[in-house]
């Protein structure tokens, strides 16, 4: 009961924070927030927007299977969110854009407009909806199922408080309440840390030199090139996965083009981008942590990494405090990310799909849908209960975003035009060719292809349409 009471305060003081700061009801307020957000309001709210329920449970978990090379990866994106602030926002703000698939209009044509933004919904949808299914199971479990309860319900009113303090102000109350949700989560964290500090009898700075003794604590791997913890690996893919699923990503760019400037929104994504390193690296230390109290408890390692911080956390073995800091933290962390996916969804169906930006009645049509497509994806994974078909679903989201590269690299770096009406075959033919590659790699050398794959997603997106290019005459890029 009591975790049920600080979710309610907690859902209380998110609402309370949105109809504060929402003005009236408008598609410009919802949308863009008529351009008009504090840079550092942002910034700080992006992480956790960027930070979802299912990595707050798991990073601290991948200490065991690759130690702390995750850290690698974190690296690379600080070169990706300098690409994305040096090179893609000054374009979104020369068009000054909403919905940065209108780009893909502008530049190429229609079809390949709706091609991206279609590949954008069905994407997000999808990938939200898996995540937010995890953190669903895990609140029904340790909350809601004991109280009679069932999962559908469960599902239903964790959505429909989403709806509630985003209908309204959209974009605008997300950069408040993500402020609230990002301060929840980082408090959680740095809190859980401590008691294990405390279980652990260490001092802070007897910790930092147990972590760097421990085998866990390696982060650099440079002789293995065929590992998928190979260092450029793992730095190179992961300034591409910025610029991807953050730079060619509506939900992750919205709030960022709700700056006042161009500016403000470089200064925006340089720091919160410089923020991922500490932050991770503090959820890695957590995870070596919480082995060497397994260590001295005698509790065997779990196989499934992912439940190494529920084990303790959500099970009552550090007590119930920890136990409310945990549901407390992947609450804020999936709800941040939850509430701008669908809100960017709604933005997206309906400027480039529809074309209808200024429908207000569209757009609160549009949003209620996204909320119920959102609960009805979430309970087809839970009655499915296949965990091959949740794989083939993830591996499925994970090739979308490769044409999205191959199609705007394509519109940056060439000053050539597409066959428009070729665009959505090729944006589905590659990334079936990108599969048939990664199998057969693996078959005939054993090389297991990692986040590279994205790199010849977008290859092949941008040759493809390099190719068909030639059957109509060039025309000058914007």
């Amino acid at each position: 009961m009591t975790t049920l009471l600080i979710l309610a305060l907690y859902f209380a003081l998110l609402y309370g924070v949105s109809r504060a700061v929402s003005r009236a009801e408008g598609n410009s307020e919802f949308f863009g927030a008529s351009r008009k957000s504090p840079w550092h309001l942002v910034a700080f709210g992006m992480i956790g927007a960027s930070i979802s329920g299912i990595s707050f449970v798991s990073v601290p978990g991948m200490v065991i299977s690759s130690q702390m090379t995750y850290l690698q990866t974190c690296l690379g994106f600080i070169l990706g969110y300098a690409v994305v602030a040096f090179v893609l926002l000054p374009l979104y703000y020369k068009l000054q854009l909403t919905s940065i698939y209108s780009y893909l209009g502008e530049r190429f044509g229609r079809k390949s407009e709706v091609t991206g933004a279609s590949f954008f919904v069905a994407s997000k949808l999808i990938g939200a909806a898996l995540k937010f299914y995890v953190v669903c199971m895990l609140l029904h479990e340790l909350i809601f199922e004991p109280l009679g309860i069932n999962f559908a319900l469960t599902v239903a009113l964790m959505v429909a408080l989403i709806w509630t303090y985003t209908r309204r102000g959209g974009i605008r109350a997300l950069v408040f309440t993500d402020v609230l949700q990002t301060a929840c989560l980082l408090a959680a964290l740095v809190l859980i840390c401590f008691g294990v500090l405390h279980a652990l009898n260490l001092t802070a700075g007897q910790a930092v030199e147990a972590i760097s003794r421990h085998p866990y604590s390696r982060i650099f791997v440079f002789d293995d090139w065929m590992s998928t913890q190979y260092f450029w690996k793992q730095f190179i893919s992961g300034a591409f996965i910025v610029v991807v699923m953050t730079g060619l990503d509506q939900d992750m760019m919205q709030k960022n083009l709700t700056c006042r400037t161009l500016r403000e929104s470089q200064k925006n994504m340089c720091c919160y981008g410089l923020a991922f390193v500490p932050v991770n690296l503090l959820f890695l230390s957590l995870g070596v942590l919480l082995t060497m109290l397994a260590a001295n408890l005698n509790v065997p390692l779990p196989e499934n990494t992912d439940t190494l911080l529920p084990m303790f956390a959500a099970t009552g073995k550090l007590g119930l405090w920890a136990q409310v800091l945990f549901t407390l933290g992947i609450v804020s962390a999936s709800f941040s990310s939850a509430d701008s996916a669908l809100t960017s969804l709604t933005t997206t169906y309906c400027i480039d799909i529809r074309r209808q930006a200024t429908d207000e009645r569209l757009r609160r049509r549009a949003h209620l849908g996204i909320c119920t497509l959102f609960v009805a994806c979430i309970l087809v994974f839970r009655y499915a209960q296949s965990t091959s078909l949740l794989d083939a679903i993830y591996t499925i989201v994970s090739y979308t975003y490769g044409p999205l590269l191959g199609l705007f690299a394509y519109g940056l770096f060439t000053r050539r035009h597409v066959l428009d009406g070729a665009t959505p075959y090729i944006a589905v033919a590659a990334p079936l060719l990108c599969l048939g590659i990664a199998k057969a790699s693996y078959a005939l050398f054993g090389y297991t292809f990692g986040y590279e794959l994205l790199l010849l997603n977008g290859a092949i997106t941008f040759a493809a349409l390099w190719a068909f290019s030639f059957m109509r005459k060039p025309s000058a890029a914007i």
